[in-house]
């Protein structure tokens, strides 16, 4: 199975609970940090509200850098999407 969908949520409150549980217990910790981390990053890289369409991509090893030069830049899907392999 891919993932959950708004729909399967929307049908079963006691997921959605469950979920959002989970996602505020993210939010607090690591999930926070590495956000901001990606904001600095994508500041620091010049593209950060540009409109430009890309995210930065962190080099293997530097994963909670905020330097520019630790940073790539890509298109949000490709990104993201290579996250969502290594966790399989």
């Amino acid at each position: 199975m891919a993932g959950k969908t708004a729909e399967y949520y929307r049908k079963n409150p006691e997921a959605r609970k469950k979920r959002l549980k989970q996602q505020k217990r993210y939010n607090q910790g690591k999930g926070r940090a590495i956000t901001i981390a990606a904001n600095a990053a994508n500041r620091a890289k010049g593209t950060y509200g540009n409109g430009d369409g890309k995210d930065v991509a962190h080099k293997p090893g530097k994963e909670g850098s905020k330097k520019s030069k630790d940073v790539t830049l890509q298109s949000p899907s490709k990104n993201r999407k290579s996250r969502l392999k290594i966790r399989k």
